[in-house]
């Protein structure tokens, strides 16, 4: 009896050691998963708060925008404060911000035959003389840009944009783009984005990221008007490729036209080498000293949360600025 009494005893101290086993392993696991939801809510209050940041940054450049417009909108240029970098530290983090005028740069969708958009009904007649002003973009791209990729970049990029399914001279459309290994078919509609840029027949890699530099992208826009005064110098073949100019003579009217740009578009296009080229009505229209289109880039920063955001503003008809897109992504 005593025998069995201790064998009793020793099966009861096993069953006790596994439930204290069992309960240690539970009561870890619980404080781990705990420790987990409390960080996971502690990073998802911290990502809340910068997104916060950075919306409360587009606001307060919204407002920037509207005053600029009120105060200065006739002319617009560099020397203004909207330029100036902005950088606002706060609580646990800080705010970064940027405008970049978004006439600075060649609009894409400038090439769409429709004519539906801000460049004004009818705009369709203008597309061959833009299709020029593009080609002669490319021609500024450094590594220099093969004729035959220029001719049929810019054919494809009609193809790309237009509603129909005609090809143009070395363009491209459906068929095309079906045959590669991963097929897709032609947007035949505006760009979103100008990273679409790389899905077009005949860009390539070597070049692509020089001329993604001096092109843009205005959504369901084809509006073709660039300020004369916020072109950088760096971006000098946006304005030799639209008026005819050679890239050292751009770069000459650019570094020349004083701290506040040219006071109205008459006295870019009576500079010399300007009224040299003999430009045409039309082209003369593609030049203005203002801005109806800002891109605002912002980081944040919030203890170990970060955050980035580019935000697209448009000033309408009635001089109210409205916000057309907004994309996370890298400052």
């Amino acid at each position: 009896m005593n025998h069995s009494k201790r064998k009793q005893q020793g099966v009861a101290l096993i069953i006790v050691l596994l439930i204290v086993a069992i309960v240690s392993v539970l009561a870890t696991e619980m404080g781990g998963r705990l420790q987990l939801q409390i960080k996971r809510a502690s990073n998802i209050k911290e990502n809340n708060q910068a997104y916060w940041n950075a919306m409360g940054a587009e606001q307060y450049a919204r407002k920037s925008i509207k005053q600029l417009i009120d105060e200065d909108g006739d002319v617009i240029h560099l020397q203004q404060p909207w330029n100036q970098e902005f950088v606002y530290p706060i609580e646990g983090g800080g705010i970064q911000a940027q405008l970049v005028d978004m006439q600075s740069c060649f609009n894409l969708n400038a090439l769409r035959e429709t004519g539906t958009g801000l460049g004004g009904i009818g705009a369709g007649s203008l597309i061959p003389d833009r299709i020029l002003a593009f080609k002669r973009l490319l021609g500024f791209v450094e590594p220099a840009i093969p004729s035959y990729n220029i001719d049929t970049l810019s054919g494809s990029l009609v193809d790309w944009l237009d509603e129909n399914d005609n090809l143009t001279d070395y363009g491209a459309e459906d068929s095309e783009y079906e045959s590669l290994q991963f097929p897709y078919v032609a947007a035949n509609n505006y760009m979103v984005h100008k990273s679409e840029l790389r899905l077009i027949n005949g860009v390539e890699v070597p070049w692509l990221r020089e001329l993604l530099k001096l092109v843009c992208v205005l959504p369901n826009d084809d509006l073709f008007s660039i300020n004369v005064n916020t072109v950088s110098e760096e971006n000098a073949a946006v304005v030799a490729a639209a008026a005819r100019l050679s890239l050292s003579d751009a770069k000459s009217l650019l570094a020349s036209r004083g701290s506040d740009g040219y006071p109205t578009t008459i006295a870019f296009l009576n500079e010399p080498s300007v009224q040299a080229q003999n430009l045409s009505a039309d082209e003369k229209k593609w030049f203005d000293v203002t801005t109806a289109h800002f891109i605002l880039h912002t980081k944040t920063k919030y203890n170990d949360a970060t955050f980035a955001m580019q935000t697209l503003f448009k000033v309408d008809s009635s001089k109210n600025v409205i916000v057309i897109r907004r994309e996370f992504s890298g400052f």
